[in-house]
């Protein structure tokens, strides 16, 4: 036990300082540091005490991205829970850990007691699908529903900057795969073939399966488009378990059940958090057969499977921007295949 921070103990009110201790033990994080606090605070009636955890993230030091880092996910956290009471905790306050420094940042969650029992497929898609049928918030500047999102995200250490559009395609087109291209490159040589696979991707793959006017139409011209909804934008089966949110106050969450975590979230095409599913497994087909009854797939519905592998495209690339070259022939293999099928 460790003593806990003077800067997160203000942020979560906790006054004094001799009740509350920082753990770190069997916790742990690829970009970030992680712990939990237990703190004994006075009851609401100023009575008793009662016992708090939070979950902690704190940036290493001089990470210079921790500010956007655990503001994205603060916010994508609680776009989430907004949803979906209980499927992932809610973001509480985030902050700079020293203000003089600068450079370090904490974010401060709700506690999240983690695998007690086997995630169940069904569980995982009624909640998931709950988050895919309600509708993103409209754009506060324009009062519209559009792709993207309020603050920039990060996949990774990759930061999406996940400005907004009207076009899913144009999102997907430039936030997602021109974007990429371009943090692989600035991190690592330029590679000119993989550049021009990704950019003809773009121009023909792109519009051919997500364009306006075709992408939520059936073969006879009906449907009624796509509307953006939250998405985690990282749901690998590491990023999912089987748990409840303690002491969070709100006793619809804290009900036992498939919960998910460290989301990287905008407001996107709902098949978009298939990618990454479909990319590492681990969700098996009764997952799939039960979510599609709530999220029927997108029309056209003989596209569904090479629009997957459009967005698991995405994840390869930033997975060989982010550790190298053992990524790009997955990504290869997925661009020439849809190009020998789309492209003329």
């Amino acid at each position: 036990m460790s003593p806990v921070p003077a800067s997160i103990l203000r942020a979560l009110s906790i006054t004094d300082p001799s009740k509350a201790s920082l753990s770190t033990a069997e916790l742990g994080s690829g970009f970030t540091n992680t712990g939990a606090i237990h703190a004994k605070v006075p009851s609401a009636d100023g009575q008793s005490e009662e016992e708090h955890r939070y979950f902690i993230k704190t940036s290493k030091v001089g990470d210079t991205a921790a500010k956007e880092m655990f503001r994205g996910e603060y916010e994508s956290l609680n776009a989430i829970a907004k949803c979906v009471p209980g499927f992932c905790p809610r973001a509480l306050v985030w902050g700079p850990l020293d203000e003089a420094d600068g450079t370090s940042y904490f974010l401060a969650t709700e506690y999240l007691d983690l695998g007690v029992g086997t995630r169940s497929g069904q569980s995982l898609a009624h909640r998931l699908g709950k988050l895919h049928t309600t509708p993103a918030p409209p754009d506060p500047e324009t009062g519209r529903r559009r792709f993207g999102f309020p603050v920039p995200t990060f996949c990774g250490d990759t930061r999406q900057s996940n400005r907004y559009y009207d076009s899913w395609a144009d999102f997907y087109a430039n936030e997602r795969l021109r974007a990429i291209v371009e943090t692989s490159t600035a991190r690592n040589t330029r590679d000119a073939s993989l550049c021009e696979l990704v950019e003809r991707t773009a121009n023909v793959v792109v519009p051919a399966l997500l364009r306006d006017g075709h992408l939520g139409f059936d073969a006879n011209g009906k449907g009624e488009g796509i509307t953006p909804v939250v998405v985690h934008g990282d749901l690998w089966s590491g990023n999912a378990d089987r748990g409840r949110i303690i002491g969070s106050g709100h006793g619809q969450d804290e009900e036992m059940g498939d919960v998910v975590y460290d989301p990287s979230s905008c407001y996107a095409h709902s098949e978009y958090e298939l990618g990454i599913m479909k990319m590492f497994g681990g969700f098996g087909s009764v997952f799939f057969t039960a979510y599609h009854r709530i999220v029927p797939k997108t029309e056209p519905v003989d596209e569904y499977e090479d629009r997957v592998r459009l967005y698991e495209l995405y994840h390869h690339l930033n997975h060989h921007a982010i550790f190298g070259a053992g990524y790009r022939s997955g990504a290869v293999s997925i661009m020439q295949k849809l190009l020998k099928k789309y492209d003329g």
